[in-house]
Parts: C-alpha cells; sequence; structure tokens
C-alpha cells in the first residue's frame, strides 16, 4: 500500500464519491484508510464505564484503498503514481527517526 496518514485523496466509489479528504488511519492488513469526515457511520453503543452516556455515535468507517486516488499537491489532480508526488513531511521525519534508532 502506497498511501500514508496525512495524504490528500480523492474517493473515486462509494456513497462519498467526488469527495476530498486527508488520511486519518492506514489499516495495512486489511488494505483499507480512514479519512476525516467521510464515509460516516452510526453506531448504537450501550451504556460502559468509557462511555457512561451510551446511545448513537458517529463514526468514521474504513474505506478500501482501491476506492481512493491520491491527490498531486502541484496541480490537485488525481495520480495513481505515487513517485511523481513528494511525501509528506511527517513521513519522512518518521523513517529518519527509526533509521537514527537502529544505527545506534
Amino acid at each position: 500500500m502506497k498511501l500514508v496518514k496525512g495524504d490528500r485523496v480523492l474517493i473515486i466509489a462509494g456513497k462519498d464519491r467526488g469527495k476530498e479528504g486527508v488520511i486519518e488511519k492506514v489499516l495495512p492488513q486489511k488494505n483499507k484508510v480512514v479519512i476525516t469526515g467521510h464515509n460516516i457511520i452510526r453506531k448504537h453503543m450501550k451504556r460502559t464505564a468509557k462511555a457512561p452516556q451510551g446511545g448513537v455515535v458517529e463514526l468514521f468507517s474504513p474505506i478500501d484503498a482501491s476506492n481512493v486516488a491520491l491527490l498531486d499537491p502541484r496541480n490537485n489532480k488525481p495520480t495513481r503514481n505515487r513517485s511523481a508526488v513528494p511525501k509528506p513531511a511527517h513521513a519522512v521525519e518518521a523513517k529518519k527517526a527509526t533509521k537514527e534508532s537502529n544505527s545506534k
């Protein structure tokens, strides 16, 4: 999977087709991504110690990675070629940090 947290994507299939969003979470084992503000589901929650109120809660549901297209930051158009799009700064910093900790 070539998508990372923080990427801007366009949803190309499903009920939110045509909408843009930012990836909040990546689930590589399931090949899915969670996009902030999209694919909202309502779940009925029972009262618990964690959630004493209970009731109906709105959650962001995962979308299959094949149903989103990465947006190129230069021209704001969808692309499938990751090599043409620069990686987000936080992904590069995280990779540097893991490299430095492994070399010690």
